[in-house]
């Protein structure tokens, strides 16, 4: 079969109509990493009557215990289908042994320093060369941190990209069991006896995650831990990255709360960045949780078109886009089938 790509293998595994968009699904093998075996599945969408056409392209990385169904539905309702009838090139990735991305030989210790140093420049690489427009990178969670991992490290090559933005995202929040370490000790010695930790189990999603991602956790947030790995110190890596950064916290978000989402925002170097709280101080109808922010109706009426004006902005300058939800409920509502209850 003839690879979709020069880079690497890529094979077109499937392309089809959803209604009114085409899904085309990419199985990526880049080869780049240790562990051969690793392949990932990456759907694009784009609107059916306008395939020959490509806006600019957006790249969406889901959190822990998620899949690509966290940014679009069956029903084909989600940010990644929104963006897609506003005129994106939507790329939605899906990491090591999650949703379609089959589980690589050494499943078990895949950790998110992998993810950020041989995926994501993969992914990037294969999205630039199938539309050769800086790519703009969204990422939600346990995603965005990987995304900050990657910028941090400098694995990823800044001229292919656009933006960066951040959901729900942080490394700073203090869990204090964490501190002590004979009870770091005696976690790391019964999560080493399990390959993965069970997402709907634990009632945190609907994939597994690898034991490799929860140990590396638990080194970040240990009594000496700091956000990198044995060769590069990431969030010192932050403070020479000047992309364009939208970060978005939610109130309500007590996983990763927005004091913690505020820091990492803090340690970019950009010039052109934008903070942003969803609450009720701020004008928006409730305190988003950390799903809710952007999985929920609310956030298809007040923080979808914002994130559509984002990508939309021509990022020349460091000034912010308006951030009242009350503007931008006409054009969503117009551009979005309702959700299902």
């Amino acid at each position: 079969m003839q690879s979709s790509s020069k880079l690497f293998p890529v094979a077109l595994i499937s392309a089809e109509f959803r209604g009114d968009l085409s899904e085309d699904l990419y199985r990526l093998k880049p080869g780049n990493s240790p562990d051969s075996t690793v392949e990932l599945v990456a759907t694009r969408l784009g609107l059916a009557d306008h395939e020959q056409h490509r806006g600019a392209p957006v790249i969406l990385l889901h959190g822990s215990f998620s899949n690509r169904r966290f940014w679009y539905s069956p029903k084909c309702i989600g940010l990644g289908p929104y963006l897609a009838r506003a005129g994106f090139d939507v790329w939605i990735v899906e990491m090591r042994g999650h949703g379609l991305s089959p589980r690589n030989q050494r499943y078990k210790y895949n950790r998110v320093s992998d993810y950020a140093r041989y995926d994501l420049p993969a992914i990037t690489q294969f999205v630039y060369e199938q539309n050769p427009q800086p790519v703009h990178w969204l990422g939600h969670s346990l995603g965005g941190t990987t995304l900050a991992a990657a910028l941090g490290g400098r694995y990823l090559d800044e001229s292919m990209i656009a933006s960066v933005a951040l959901f729900g995202s942080q490394i700073s929040r203090n869990y204090w069991p964490l501190k002590i370490p004979p009870l770091v000790w005696g976690a790391k010695v019964l999560l080493k006896r399990f390959n993965v930790l069970s997402g709907s189990r634990l009632k945190r999603g609907p994939e597994d995650e690898s034991m490799g991602v929860i140990l590396e956790a638990l080194r970040w947030y240990g009594l000496f831990g700091r956000f990198g790995d044995a060769q590069d110190d990431w969030w010192a890596g932050l403070a020479q990255v000047q992309l364009p950064l939208f970060v978005v916290s939610a109130q309500g978000d007590e996983q990763d709360p927005p004091w913690a989402c505020q820091k990492l925002f803090d340690q970019f170097a950009s010039i052109n960045k934008t903070f942003l709280c969803l609450s009720k101080q701020q004008g928006f109808s409730s305190d988003f949780g950390h799903v809710e922010m952007l999985v929920s109706k609310a956030a298809q009426v007040e923080v979808w078109p914002l994130i559509e004006q984002w990508l939309n902005r021509g990022h020349s300058d460091a000034g912010e886009p308006s951030m009242r939800p009350e503007d931008n409920m006409v054009a969503a509502t117009a551009m979005q089938p309702k959700l299902s209850t």
